[in-house]
C-alpha cells in the first residue's frame, strides 16, 4: 500500500508555503515563496494586491518542492488549500481578475450605504447595534465598490474572497470552503452557508447570490486539479482538492485545540484567542463566532487586531541597532528581540502598555487607541519591547476571561501557536500572565497541518476528526508560570491594564472628535 502524501498550501500576507506531511502528521518537505512586496498602497490605507502574484507564488513554491528531489510529483495523494481572510477578488465568470485583489489590511471604508429600509433600522436601534450595522456597511468592500468603482462592479461577475479565485483555478468551478467565509459577505456564521433571503445582509450589502461560489464543508471534495492548473504546480492532472478553511482556523485544528476547554493562541499579525465550539457561542455581544476547520463547529474567537504587528512596529521605528547587529550576522532581526526581553525585569518598572494599535468594534470600541504609561527615567527601549509583549498578554487573558464567563466553565489547557510562538521569552511572558501554562505545538506549521488535517479527512485517512488530531499532532515545549512573576503581573493587571480602557475612554472619544483619529 502506497503511502500518503498530504500536500497543503499556505497563503499568508507575506509568503505563501507549500508543504507535504505524511498521514501522522510528519513534514516532509516544505518550500517557502516570499510575496515582495506582501501589498503595494496605491493610497493611503490601501492595501491590494495582483491576485497572480499568489497563483505564480503557489506554482513556485510547488516547483521548488519537486526541485528538492525529495518527493516525486505522483507520490502526492491530494491537496488542501488554506488562504489569509477578508482578501477579495472581483472577477469576470471565466476567472480573469478585473481589479487588484483588497487584501484583509486595507482601510477604505464606504460612506453611501445601501438603505437597510424602517424595520431593519428599528430593529437595530431596538437591539443596540445600529453602530456596529453601520462599521459592517462601511467596512464592507462591495459597498466601497458599488460606490467608487460603479462600472466595474457592475462587470463583476464574480465577488469571491481569495481562497475561492484559486480554487477555481485549480479546479474549474467557483467553489470554495464554508470555512473560510469570514468578512463582510453575506454569510449565516449560525447556519454555515449563505444567508436566507430574508436576511437584513442582503440589504446592507452591494452583493448579489450569484456572485458567490458555491460552498462546501471543510474535508468535502471541491474538485480534481485541471490540467492546466496540473502543469502549472508540477502535479499530475486530477489529484484530489478537498476543501480545509481559512487560516486562522486551519491553525486551532492543527494546534489540536478540539476540546471545549482548550484555548489555543496566535501570535500573529493579528493576534487571537479561541476555542473550538460544537454549539454557536458569540462571546462578544452581537458578533459572529467564525467557522472553525471541523464541519458545523465554530470558533469564538476574539482579536487584537495588530497583534504582534506591533512587533514590526517596534523593529522599524526603535531597533535600528539590532537590524545592522542582525545583518551582520545574517540572522533575522527578531531572533535578537529575547536578549531585549531578558534586560527588562516582569513588569516593565511599570511601563504599562494598552495594545489598541487599531480600534475595536465592541469592546474596545470604535474610539480606542493605544497607550503606554508608567514612564521613568529608568526605561530604556528593552522596557518598551517587553511591555509591548506584556500588553498583548495581558489582553488576551482578558479574552480568555470573556470567553471563560460566556462557555460557563474554565479553559484547562492553552496552546501558542504563529510567529510570535517561536520566542521562547514571550511564551515565558504569557504563561507568567496567565498563570497557566502555556504549551507550544511540536510542529510550527500549524496553519498548513490544519489544512492537511482536513485532508487526511476527506481522503479517508481517518474516520473522524478527533483521530486525526490524535494522530497528526504532537505537543511540544510547556511553559510553566514562574510564581514570583506571575504575582507582579496579576496584580498589574487587576489594579492598572484591566482599568485603563474604562478611564480613558471619554479621552479617546475626544481625541476622535478633535482629531477625527481614528476615522
Amino acid at each position: 500500500m502506497t503511502a500518503a502524501r498530504l500536500l497543503a498550501i499556505d497563503v499568508g500576507t507575506q509568503s505563501v508555503r507549500a508543504i507535504v506531511f505524511d498521514e501522522q502528521g510528519r513534514l516532509l518537505a516544505k518550500a517557502q515563496v516570499q510575496l515582495d512586496p506582501p501589498y503595494v498602497s496605491p493610497h493611503p490605507g490601501w492595501a491590494e494586491q495582483d491576485a497572480e502574484t499568489y497563483w505564480n507564488a503557489i506554482a513556485a513554491a510547488c516547483g521548488e518542492l519537486w526541485q528538492q528531489g525529495e518527493l516525486r510529483p505522483e507520490s502526492i495523494s491530494g491537496l488542501s488549500l488554506t488562504t489569509l481572510r477578508s482578501t477579495v477578488v472581483c472577477a469576470d465568470e471565466a476567472g480573469r481578475p478585473l481589479r487588484p485583489v483588497i487584501v484583509w489590511l486595507d482601510q477604505r471604508k464606504a460612506t453611501r450605504l445601501p438603505p437597510l429600509g424602517a424595520f431593519w433600522n428599528a430593529a437595530f436601534a431596538v437591539a443596540g447595534a445600529g453602530s456596529l450595522m453601520r462599521h459592517f456597511q462601511t467596512e464592507a468592500e462591495a459597498n466601497w465598490l458599488a460606490q467608487n468603482e460603479p462600472e466595474l462592479w457592475r462587470a463583476t461577475d464574480r465577488f469571491v474572497f481569495l481562497s475561492g479565485w484559486l480554487l477555481r483555478r485549480m479546479v474549474g468551478e467557483w467553489v470554495d470552503s464554508s470555512g473560510a467565509q469570514v468578512g463582510f459577505v453575506p454569510f449565516d456564521y449560525k447556519r454555515l452557508d449563505w444567508a436566507a433571503p430574508s436576511d437584513f445582509k442582503w440589504r446592507a450589502l452591494s452583493v448579489r447570490r450569484e456572485q458567490l461560489p458555491r460552498l462546501v464543508a471543510p474535508g468535502g471534495k471541491l474538485g480534481t486539479l485541471l490540467p492546466e492548473a496540473a502543469a502549472a504546480l508540477g502535479l499530475p492532472a486530477g489529484v484530489p482538492v478537498i476543501a480545509a478553511a481559512a487560516d486562522k482556523a486551519c491553525e486551532v485544528l492543527g494546534s489540536g485545540a478540539l476540546g471545549a476547554d482548550v484555548a489555543q493562541l496566535s501570535f500573529g499579525t493579528t493576534a487571537t484567542i479561541n476555542t473550538t465550539q460544537a454549539r454557536y457561542v458569540e462571546v462578544q455581544r452581537l458578533l459572529p463566532a467564525y467557522p472553525a476547520a471541523i464541519p458545523g463547529a465554530y470558533n469564538t474567537e476574539i482579536q487584537i487586531y495588530r497583534g504582534f504587528w506591533m512587533v514590526s512596529w517596534f523593529k522599524r521605528e526603535f531597533a535600528h541597532r539590532e537590524q545592522a547587529k542582525a545583518q551582520e550576522l545574517g540572522v533575522p532581526v527578531e531572533s535578537l528581540f529575547d536578549e531585549l526581553l531578558k534586560r527588562a525585569p516582569p513588569g516593565s518598572m511599570g511601563l504599562t502598555l494598552q495594545p489598541y494599535w487599531s480600534p475595536g468594534v465592541t469592546d474596545p470600541g470604535p474610539e480606542a487607541k493605544g497607550a503606554i504609561i508608567g514612564f521613568g527615567d529608568v526605561h530604556t527601549r528593552a522596557h518598551l519591547y517587553r511591555a509591548i509583549i506584556e500588553g498583548l498578554a495581558y489582553s488576551l487573558r482578558g479574552g480568555r476571561q470573556q470567553i471563560e464567563r460566556k462557555l460557563g466553565h474554565p479553559l484547562r489547557r492553552i496552546i501558542a501557536a504563529g510567529g510570535g510562538s517561536q520566542s521562547d521569552m514571550a511564551m515565558q511572558i504569557t504563561a507568567d500572565i496567565f498563570g497557566s501554562a502555556i504549551e507550544r505545538p511540536d510542529l510550527y506549521e500549524t496553519s498548513a497541518l490544519g489544512a492537511a488535517i482536513n485532508l487526511a479527512v476527506g481522503l479517508g485517512l481517518y474516520p473522524d476528526y478527533a483521530r486525526a488530531v490524535a494522530a497528526m499532532t504532537r505537543s511540544g515545549r510547556v511553559f510553566v508560570p514562574d510564581p514570583v512573576a506571575h504575582k507582579v503581573y496579576d496584580q498589574l493587571y487587576r489594579e492598572v491594564y484591566s482599568k485603563l480602557y474604562p478611564r480613558l475612554r471619554s479621552l479617546y472619544r475626544r481625541i476622535r472628535v478633535i482629531t477625527g483619529y481614528p476615522a
